[in-house]
């Protein structure tokens, strides 16, 4: 595969539509150059979902977790079943439980096959066998699945041992914490799956709540995996108390800054009220990066997905969990996590991310400037009617580590509403798909990617439809202006 420079030569146009974003084998994003692209791939259209060359991973199978899933099936005679493959047969066992949970008459078993434990299951149990695969992030990597197909080289013991070993000093330095309260999970979400196990443990079968306006899969997998979630999106310190008073989670679930609204809360204040209420706190880190902003003194928990701006490359899908050295639960946290994680990141994975990671810290500074100096340009334009990021939040500013940035997400709307982004998004000459964090810019219809079928559920919480979602490259800055100022 001749890999293609997104930087100078993005997929925009019609023609680019299904292609992997990166160009590799292992890409997390694809190319949905056209808005009726994008309704077409949430529609399901077979047109647009057979030209697909990649997905990201847990929305859909990579090419070879596909042909493992395939074979599997014709391996053990069950083509008229679904096959989800896992790394281990303790996150198959999950995913089945869950799965009988929701049918108790479900037909289901684990099968073996190239070392792979592949969950089979009927027709009706699929789309429950899908969401668990989507919302827990633990289904096997392409890596593992390209390695077990013969595809791939598998890696030395030593050289995953000293790569992991790098990661956690790496993550270490960056939340200024021990290696031991760092673990590895093989996505954002997987990360998130297994701290909501710990929490079950410590704090029995409440719901969570999470509080301003989440990422799709940080509400869904709580609401349909585990107990449970409410949502606050009034974020006033008053409501909030209200709703600790009458609901007493188990949890509470914070972004910083909110995806796509890049809206941060009072998380120093909610911090002393969940104290006070005996209420862990739960921060994903994803969008505003702890090398950005410090975290740690008033969360119990931060997660990430290191698919984003950590790996910075779009082909690796991992996560890391980080218990705070400042948690009255950090004992309790710091030995249940690893007996509770049904794995870990795959040694593969593993080796890649260390190399990519590399220069996260150069990296990021050089996204968080490009970012900022592309939200000032947009701001000047008379057709925008909002852009958000969070220069100017004042809560956001308040856990700024010295020398940090704002991270390289901005989302903007226009004055024309739908038709004028519609415009707009198809003419832009830059890179569309799903995802955030890359190299190479990359622009989407986030909403209608998201919540495509709770759309006005969205707007009623604040969040336009016809919402632009732009993640800044690193791109040549005067050159990445030009692409948008040509068509606003």
């Amino acid at each position: 595969m001749t890999e293609r420079n997104l930087l100078n030569d993005p997929c925009w146009s019609a023609k680019d539509l299904g292609e992997p974003l990166p160009n590799r084998p292992h890409a997390v994003s694809v190319a949905l150059p056209r808005w009726e692209d994008v309704i077409a791939y949430e529609e399901k259209v077979p047109a647009c979902i057979d030209s697909l060359k990649a997905i990201y991973p847990r929305f859909g199978f990579n090419p070879f977790v596909a042909e493992v899933a395939r074979k599997s099936l014709e391996f053990h005679g069950e083509s008229q079943q679904s096959s989800w493959p896992y790394p281990n047969r303790a996150s198959a066992l999950s995913a089945q439980t869950y799965c009988h949970r929701k049918y108790s008459d479900c037909s289901s078993k684990i099968k073996d096959f190239l070392g792979i434990s592949c969950l089979i299951v009927d027709q009706k149990s699929t789309p429950s066998a899908k969401a668990y695969w989507q919302h827990t992030g633990l289904g096997l990597s392409s890596r593992e699945a390209a390695i077990a197909l013969g595809r791939e080289n598998s890696p030395s013991i030593s050289d995953s041992h000293s790569a992991r070993g790098e990661l956690l000093n790496r993550l270490a330095n960056i939340y200024n914490c021990d290696c031991t309260l760092i673990q590895l999970h093989r996505s954002g979400m997987a990360a998130l799956t297994t701290i909501l196990t710990a929490i079950k443990y410590i704090k029995g079968n409440n719901s969570t709540l999470q509080i301003g306006f989440p990422y799709v899969d940080v509400l869904k997998l709580p609401q349909i995996i585990f107990q449970g979630s409410d949502l606050i999106i009034k974020t006033k310190l008053n409501h909030i108390k209200e709703e600790l008073d009458k609901k007493n989670p188990a949890a509470l679930i914070i972004e910083i800054p909110s995806n796509p609204l890049l809206q941060c809360v009072d998380l120093i204040s909610i911090s002393k009220l969940a104290q006070d209420k005996n209420i862990p706190i739960i921060v994903d880190d994803t969008i505003g990066s702890s090398l950005n902003v410090h975290l740690t003194p008033y969360a119990d928990v931060v997660f990430s997905s290191l698919t984003k701006s950590f790996a910075g490359r779009g082909d690796i899908l991992a996560g890391s969990s980080v218990i705070s050295p400042y948690s009255k639960w950090k004992k309790e946290l710091a030995e249940i996590i690893p007996k509770v994680a049904l794995s870990t990141l795959s040694d593969s994975d593993t080796i890649e991310l260390e190399k990519t990671s590399r220069d996260v810290e150069d990296r990021l500074k050089r996204l968080n400037l490009s970012c900022l100096r592309l939200k000032e340009k947009l701001e000047t334009k008379k057709e925008i009617s909002k852009v958000l990021h969070p220069q100017y939040c004042k809560n956001f500013n308040s856990l700024l580590k010295k020398g940090g940035g704002y991270g390289c997400l901005l989302s903007f709307e226009l004055k024309g509403g739908i038709e004028e982004s519609k415009r707009v998004y198809d003419s832009l000459r830059v890179n569309k798909g799903p995802s955030l964090g890359t190299n190479f810019t990359l622009v989407c219809p986030y909403v209608q990617l998201a919540h495509f079928k709770e759309l006005k559920w969205a707007e009623s919480c604040g969040v336009s439809e016809h919402l632009l979602r732009v993640s800044v490259g690193l791109e040549n800055e005067d050159e990445l202006w030009s692409r948008f100022n040509s068509v606003i």
